[in-house]
């Protein structure tokens, strides 16, 4: 317990330090924002700060940060490590950045800002693999909560009819003005998932389980080890836990709905903190389990289900579990509203009419529920999305921290700060994408070396880049 006390105190203590640093690194200003400029009385609404606070943390806080953390744990204390000093210095500042360019952009959508950036190419593919991203959110970001629903309700309430009844809420969701319903609902729900966070680190401290410490080394602790070692497969599996390209497409959303510049750092900085927060918390009541149950369980919605009535009792347990479930649908909800926005962007279509709407969403949703069903009917087919959805979330993520990283050196400000990330996370996605089952499968040292070439690449790519701005500007 002692390393997960000081892992949790590092990353509130890295909010009002590292946090800081990285604020007047951007410098905030007074400027009018697009939520006073474009007011639409759909999107562009000004909202109060700590209601945007709460919409983006459930924004951002879908499954990852329990499902991801819980995953992550069977790697051993790495994981520890991972949530804390990837949410600083990785995760918050990439969404502190691409949120801030936003607002900056007049609430630009993400593709729109890598475009501007990295250029017109980029940005042309960058629409149609964050919309695949969000579309993939939507789906995967369904089928645990119907499941979790359908073991609370009666049996004639199985998980298709909560499917059913999700993808109306989405429908309803996508298409009404933010303030009707995410504007109200989602401070209930934040406050479901905040007290569960706050249930199950209260009773790790009343059981006082013997967790592993950092001291006892960060060997890899997973059955199947050998296939799957810690570099980079839990940087992969611990996605919203640390860094997540998707928080990047959720903050344009809350960029159109803030008065101010200055509110940048509680909203993106601290959304993303807090939900380090909950992951280190799962990670650790993961570890807590898997050390008394063993490592078989692989369903995290068994998992989670065990935890929070063994450890809240019933309707601790039962209030938990909401917060569970509010979490993921209130991520797919709004990751089809990013998707509407996005094609919006691109085809230049206003979205004050419903009809416009309805005519970008209806064919999302379509998609959406297709590959939703293919994953019920395949035993592997949840598994398969979901493999797909954290290395898109996490390649999209590569792209949004070159993009902030080529701001910064424009700008003539520190690019050090997401330079080293880029430089990381190009090796954790390459690396993936060569190693990983679900991928090329190639042998470590194949993998390993292209990660390492694909690191080298991007550092050519940048130092040209840079050399030409500089000779440019002479």
């Amino acid at each position: 317990m002692i390393t997960f006390t000081i892992c949790l105190l590092v990353l509130i203590a890295g909010y009002f330090v590292y946090g800081r640093i990285v604020e007047r690194v951007f410098g905030p200003d007074d400027r009018p924002t697009p939520a006073l400029t474009r007011a639409d009385g759909v999107d562009f609404i000004p909202l109060p700060t700590w209601k945007i606070f709460m919409i983006q943390f459930l924004n951002i806080a879908g499954l990852g940060p329990i499902f991801g953390a819980i995953m992550g744990a069977k790697f051993g204390t790495a994981s520890y490590l991972w949530i804390v000093l990837g949410s600083i210095f990785a995760g918050a500042t990439h969404d502190y950045l691409s949120g801030m360019l936003s607002l900056r952009h007049n609430g630009e959508s993400l593709p729109e800002i890598i475009g501007r950036y990295l250029g017109l190419t980029t940005k042309q593919v960058m629409r149609g693999f964050t919309v695949i991203l969000m579309i993939l959110v939507g789906s995967v970001f369904v089928a645990g909560p119907a499941g979790l629903l359908a073991k609370l309700t009666p049996q004639y309430m199985d998980a298709t009819f909560w499917i059913i009844v999700v993808f109306i809420y989405y429908i309803l969701a996508t298409l009404l003005p933010i303030d009707k319903i995410i504007g109200k609902i989602y401070p209930l729900f934040a406050a479901a998932l905040l007290f569960m966070a706050v249930g199950i680190l209260v009773m790790l401290y009343v059981y006082h389980p013997a967790l592993p410490e950092i001291w006892d080394g960060l060997q890899n602790t997973h059955p199947n080890a050998a296939a799957l070692p810690i570099f980079p497969i839990m940087f992969v599996s611990i996605a919203c836990g640390a860094i997540s390209g998707f928080h990047a497409t959720q903050s344009p959303l809350m960029a159109r709905c803030m008065k101010s510049e200055r509110h940048g750092r509680p909203v993106f900085y601290g959304a993303m903190i807090t939900e380090g927060i909950v992951a280190l918390i799962w990670a650790a009541a993961a570890t807590c389990f898997f050390h008394q149950n063993g490592m078989g369980e692989t369903n995290a919605s068994v998992i989670v289900d065990a935890i929070t009535k063994g450890w809240l009792g019933s309707l601790g347990g039962l209030l938990a579990i909401l917060g569970v479930i509010a979490a993921p649908i209130t991520s797919g909800d709004t990751a089809f509203r990013s998707a509407r926005l996005i094609v919006a962007d691109f085809l230049g279509m206003e979205q004050k009419s419903i009809r416009r709407r309805l005519l970008i969403c209806v064919p999302m949703f379509a998609i959406a529920i297709g590959l939703l069903f293919y994953s019920l009917r395949d035993k592997d087919g949840f598994d398969m999305i979901w493999r797909y959805f954290a290395w898109t979330n996490q390649t999209l993520s590569v792209f949004t921290l070159w993009t902030v990283t080529v701001f910064l050196v424009q700008e003539k400000k520190l690019y050090g700060l997401t330079l080293i990330p880029a430089l990381f996370m190009t090796a954790v996605c390459s690396t993936y994408l060569c190693i990983a089952p679900e991928g090329f499968h190639l042998s470590h040292t194949v993998s390993f070396s292209v990660g390492i070439i694909s690191v080298l690449l991007a550092i050519v790519w940048f130092g040209r880049w840079k050399a030409g701005l500089k000779q440019n500007h002479n």
